[in-house]
């Protein structure tokens, strides 16, 4: 579902047809799109999240010619206009982060993705210091590495989350180093995500009036991969895993 929003995304596409087709695609395929009416609130099926946008953002059909982010940034014109990122059809130079979850037979699956090769070689690494027994700071530690080498910001609010029967659980995956993840290890049958969000600048944000839009304060880009991880006796299955 992922790579077939992905194959969507084109300069001048809106966000809202992006989210009709993965709806129909999780729906044919005998699934339902955990996000739809999420806490009986959330309206649409995916998030597509662009550019200052960290999370969350609301799939629309907005087609008005609205300011890009990066001159709006350069301009010095501060984040009012920035914000409105996420209100128009994509235009070139966009990066966009697309969150799909689906529940199928009784288990939910989360992952999302930006269309950017380094996306993948940014947000891959924590996976691969995953094991059982292993203190969950391992996570954080290997996120904090990445990013001080990219010169790029985590946020500490954006949080990883167990998940199967629900969509989310304990335990909090932190992206940055916390303490009490030193004392909690990874056991078998533990299912939970790992989903850092980078940011340009600072990671401050603010909440649109939506109650969902998540964005930069400094109308700095982000970007943020996800996958669902399964601890088992062997090892770590990555079961959002797919090739390319």
């Amino acid at each position: 579902m992922l790579r077939l929003a992905g194959s969507l995304m084109h300069e001048g596409a809106t966000t809202a047809a992006v989210d009709a087709a993965a709806h129909a695609a999780v729906v044919d395929a005998g699934a339902y799109p955990s996000l739809l009416l999420y806490q009986g609130l959330f309206p649409k099926s995916i998030c597509t999240s662009i550019n200052n946008v960290m999370a969350h953002g609301i799939p629309d059909e907005c087609i008005g010619a609205l300011p890009r982010p990066l001159a709006v940034i350069n301009s010095g014109m501060g984040v009012n206009l920035s914000a409105l990122s996420n209100k128009r059809p994509l235009q070139a130079g966009d990066i966009l982060n697309i969150d799909v979850t689906v529940y199928l037979n009784g288990f939910h699956g989360d992952c999302s993705a930006i269309p950017l090769q380094i996306s993948w070689l940014q947000f891959a690494r924590p996976s691969t210091v995953c094991e059982p027994g292993a203190p969950f700071s391992v996570i954080a530690d290997t996120i904090g590495r990445v990013a001080i080498e990219a010169r790029f910001a985590v946020s500490p609010d954006m949080c990883g989350h167990g998940i199967g029967r629900d969509f989310h659980c304990a335990p909090i995956v932190h992206h940055v180093p916390n303490h009490a993840a030193r004392d909690f290890t990874l056991e078998p049958g533990m299912a939970f995500t790992i989903e850092p969000n980078l940011c340009q600048g600072s990671p401050a944000f603010t909440m649109w009036p939506d109650t969902w839009t998540v964005v930069t304060q400094d109308g700095g880009r982000s970007a943020q991969y996800e996958e669902t991880l399964l601890v088992t006796a062997d090892g770590i299955e990555i079961v959002t895993k797919f090739d390319n």
